[in-house]
């Protein structure tokens, strides 16, 4: 134990390695530089010169090389930014000593020598902190995967010298891009080739990793990870710039494949939005209202009040956020008075109302309960911030509120009704609609990787069921863009780009985890309320706005007084059904 820990790795004891070695090797220098000056033999008359010199000359080199840090330096990690660091500090030593050394001499003292002395010591002071760098990367360890680059930029650079470093468990062996102009040519000694020579390269190197560093967009990315399956590549991979407590590199996911990434995200309308403002904030918790309340944090926000009934869900996002701004709520929005007392208390600017129950099957099944949290909800949410004269309310809703076939879709069609046609004085009231986001909690794709992860069947309820997909951080971006541009009475629809076959996103995530073969896929029939396809439009009469990913629908004008009374009828209903039908003629109930 005593002598493991006498030669364990430490500061000081690095520092005090390079020290005695610089001695010497500098000492060596200066004795070379004299031999090649005095033409291999040096005379008696010039070693006192030698001695006198030496001591004054390793000593300051010394000095320039700790004030400019080089000690600091780990050894594996010596760059070429270090090593003009090193040449300048013996550059100064030399020339510090040449100031002070030169005009007091009184023996013989070849003025020459200094000159040379600079350049043999950069080369065996650089040379030795090089060398085991060139050694580690000279020595591949023992059980690398070959892997294909594709990519020829800054990431697969870094990427090289990653495993130069011995930082990665892959040994790259070609780089593929679609940039002809960089065809043919080297990137670290690595030959990058075009798209025509990836089953080549494959074949001949027996390749069974790729790794990712182009930015591809999904449906690109999509394509990519269909021809690299076809060629039986079975790990796939995606470099990223990222911090130091993240990897450098992910596994591809179908997050990466699905992903609608809007062209037309205006981050500084978002801004103007949310900063300096108190924004409330209902299911605070949720998929929705957490990544809500992070990009609020983003964009400036100066309070979040996180309203949300799940204890555990709230302790979650509280822990996300700077406890300065997040002021947790554990209530419901049920709770009128407490509801109310928060706003008086706290008078937020802008409310964002995600607080639903939103699993479909579950509500079939409580439709009691589903139409009281989601209807009546939503009143006293619109109704209190309209009390205290909130700037804006942001009540977000759900594709499944088109042509509604399911109590959960059917309750957002009334919560829209109710938000745009309630009288709200100088309140800006919006709602946005938008489709499924991935890895929300309860979602398909969540569900998929543990039944994968379980060894199957997955199952999907119809071979021909089809649903439009988003990414969180991406829908709450846009959810908070609309709400910037809302002037109040408005519903704004997210456009979600192209719907996905269910079965072909179960075949695709088999795949991703490598379970082709081995994983079946089950068909378990529609479930109550479920369609095959989900619409974001109501009729073809929507209009776009500025922004080519947000569409806005033609106002539904009802009555307020008939509404209310009709929504007061349906909560004291015994037939939920019915009454939902009466609100919402287009409601088409599959049970």
């Amino acid at each position: 134990m005593l002598i493991e820990k006498l030669f364990r790795p430490s500061i000081l004891k690095r520092t005090i390695f390079f020290i005695f070695a610089d001695i010497l090797l500098f000492a060596l220098s200066f004795y070379l530089s004299y031999l090649f000056r005095l033409g291999f033999y040096i005379s008696s008359e010039f070693y006192a010169g030698f001695y006198n010199a030496l001591p004054l000359l390793i000593g300051l080199k010394l000095l320039m090389l700790y004030l400019l840090k080089i000690y600091h330096v780990v050894w594996r990690f010596f760059s070429l930014t270090e090593a003009k660091k090193l040449i300048f500090a013996i550059f100064m030593g030399n020339l510090i000593f040449a100031i002070l050394f030169l005009p007091f001499v009184q023996v013989p003292f070849p003025r020459s020598v200094i000159l040379i002395d600079f350049f043999i010591s950069a080369i065996l002071v650089g040379g030795f902190r090089i060398s085991k760098r060139l050694l580690l990367e000279t020595k591949r360890k023992p059980g690398l995967k070959r892997a294909l680059i594709i990519g020829a930029n800054s990431k697969a650079s870094n990427l090289i010298k990653s495993f130069l470093s011995n930082e990665i468990e892959y040994y790259p062996v070609g780089i593929i891009t679609d940039k002809d102009k960089m065809v043919g040519t080297y990137l670290s000694n690595i030959k990058i080739h075009g798209f025509d020579k990836l089953k080549t390269l494959i074949d001949t190197f027996k390749v069974n990793s790729v790794i990712i560093t182009e930015d591809y967009s999904s449906k690109e990315l999509d394509n990519l990870f269909e021809m690299l399956s076809e060629l039986g590549i079975k790990e796939i991979k995606i470099a990223r710039l990222l911090g130091d407590k993240e990897d450098k590199l992910k596994d591809i996911a179908i997050e990466d494949l699905l992903a609608r990434k809007p062209k037309d995200l205006d981050t500084s309308a978002i801004q103007s939005f949310i900063k300096g403002k108190k924004v409330l904030i209902t299911g605070a918790g949720g998929s929705i209202g957490s990544e809500i309340a992070r990009q609020c944090k983003v964009f400036g926000a100066k309070q979040l009040i996180l309203v949300e009934s799940s204890e555990y869900n709230l302790y979650k996002i509280c822990e996300d956020l700077d406890s300065k701004i997040a002021v947790p709520k554990l209530l419901s929005v049920l709770e009128r008075d407490k509801l109310d007392s928060i706003f008086e208390e706290l008078k937020p600017d802008i409310v964002i109302h995600a607080a639903a129950y939103k699993h479909v099957p579950l509500c079939e099944s409580n439709i009691d309960s589903a139409v009281k949290n989601n209807i009546l909800g939503a009143i006293n949410v619109i109704d209190i911030s309209i009390k205290h004269s909130v700037e804006k309310i942001v009540n977000i809703s759900s594709d499944k509120a088109v042509r509604p076939t399911n109590v959960m879709g059917a309750t957002k069609r009334v919560t829209e009704l109710y938000a745009q046609n309630v009288p709200s004085g100088k309140t800006e009231i919006v709602s946005v609609r938008f489709g499924n986001v991935l890895g929300s909690s309860g979602s398909v794709v969540p569900k998929f990787k543990e039944q994968i992860q379980n060894g199957g069947p997955v199952t999907v309820t119809h071979p021909e069921i089809t649903r439009y997909f988003m990414l969180i951080p991406e829908a709450c971006q846009l959810v908070l863009q609309a709400g910037a541009m809302a002037k109040g009475g408005e519903l704004f629809i997210l456009d979600m780009g192209e719907p996905v076959k269910i079965v072909d996103l179960a075949r695709k995530m088999i795949r991703l985890y490598g379970k082709e073969g081995e994983v079946e896929i089950e068909f378990t029939g529609l479930r109550p309320g479920e369609k095959l396809y989900e619409e974001l439009l109501i009729d073809e009469a929507e209009c776009r706005t500025k922004y080519e990913s947000i569409y806005v629908a033609k106002p539904t004008e009802y009555p307020i007084e008939k509404l209310r009374e009709n929504i007061e009828e349906l909560l004291n209903s015994d037939d939920k059904i019915a009454a939902l039908k009466k609100i919402v003629p287009e409601f088409n109930h599959r049970d």
